[in-house]
């Protein structure tokens, strides 16, 4: 594997999209699976056809939701000489694992203009999970015909995670567990972050996340250029929201917006959420001055609580297939269409530039 996350760029129609995605990446897909297939039996106890075929009961909800999405994944599929089913078994791959209560450490920021010292909305978050996945991520540049242009930082064969798109709309988000999280019918979280990245308003960001019926909770934050932000805490339910009533907004891994008939479950798997949101919340409060990237950098390489921190590190004390760590860092300004991207925790890797406009 080359050094570092690569770039895959892709443009047309969804299906070509998709075809190109998964031929470019067809080596990384594979790296994919091999964690899956690891992550599927050692969290849900499921082998790899069962998580396939689990996976195809969410095909209908895709379909009505995104068919575009589901047109790329069948591109991604035969351009990496992949089955549909085990394209979908990715995509779906936090639903497949509800009943392990296993969620990703992340910690997301918003920052508004009147905090910052450019004036320019900036977005980011560290991206923590499983060690197994990192040498399976790409940056995805994905050019369209008729919706927004996008970047995003993703594990190969999955359709999107954190990123932002050409009309200024950028996106992070954490994982949630509720008592809720059954896995019935609905539509995936990854999907819906593929919606968000086409949304050309933030509303439309918005409506992606509480219109259809979820299969698992997420927390969405969104951000836009006309230096706006929301936090969504999504449960298959309700939503329940956040302002940045400071000029800024943090979320981990716990409901914090007080959602009725909710019960928070991932607090028992990552109590260290608290202590990261609070760490957060408190050094973007208590700044001196304006904030800029190279702070939000120093924000994401803290280590107070170490190793389970903001910048997290594996543990030790837990098995292989459970070790997680910050597999990258990003950090996104949202006025010059510009992405920082750390090909691993940040405390040891340099942020590196990706811009909306490069074309090679």
């Amino acid at each position: 594997m080359e050094q570092g996350f690569p770039i895959i760029r892709v443009e047309g129609e969804p299906y070509d999209r998709g075809h190109q995605y998964g031929n470019a990446a067809q080596d990384r897909i594979t790296v994919t699976i091999e964690a899956y297939k690891m992550a599927f039996a050692h969290f849900a106890h499921l082998d790899w056809p069962d998580a396939c075929a689990r996976a195809q009961a969410y095909m209908e909800e895709i379909e009505a939701y995104a068919p575009e999405a589901l047109a790329e994944m069948r591109g991604i599929a035969d351009g990496a000489g992949r089955r549909l089913e085990e394209i979908l078994a990715l995509n779906a791959r936090t639903e497949i694992m509800l009943t392990a209560n296993i969620c990703c450490g992340c910690t997301a920021v918003a920052v508004l203009p009147e905090l910052t010292v450019s004036g320019h909305t900036f977005i980011g978050q560290n991206w923590d999970w499983i060690s197994a996945v990192k040498s399976s991520c790409v940056l995805l540049q994905v050019k369209q015909p008729d919706k927004p242009d996008f970047l995003t930082f993703v594990e190969a064969g999955l359709l999107a995670k954190t990123g932002l798109n050409s009309a200024g709309i950028g996106l992070c988000a954490n994982a949630l567990i509720s008592d809720q999280d059954r896995g019935e019918k609905g539509v995936p979280f990854h999907v819906i972050l593929r919606k968000i990245l086409d949304a050309s308003r933030l509303d439309e960001a918005i409506a992606a996340v509480i219109l259809p019926s979820r299969a698992s909770s997420a927390n969405y934050l969104l951000a836009s250029v006309e230096g706006e932000a929301i936090d969504l805490e999504a449960a298959p339910p309700a939503v329940g929201y956040h302002y940045p009533l400071d000029g800024f907004l943090t979320h981990t891994n716990h409901f914090t917006s007080g959602l009725s008939g909710i019960r928070d479950v991932g607090l028992t798997v990552f109590p260290d959420s608290l202590i990261r949101d609070s760490r957060a919340y408190r050094r973007l409060k208590r700044w001196p001055g304006k904030i800029d990237r190279k702070n939000l950098e120093e924000l994401f390489r803290d280590h107070v609580n170490f190793p389970h921190s903001i910048c997290r590190h594996p543990d030790p004390q837990k098995p292989p297939a459970e070790q997680i760590e910050s597999v990258g860092s990003v950090i996104m300004d949202l006025d010059r269409g510009e992405l920082f991207l750390s090909d691993g925790p940040p405390c040891t890797h340099a942020y590196r530039r990706v811009s909306l406009r490069d074309e090679t």
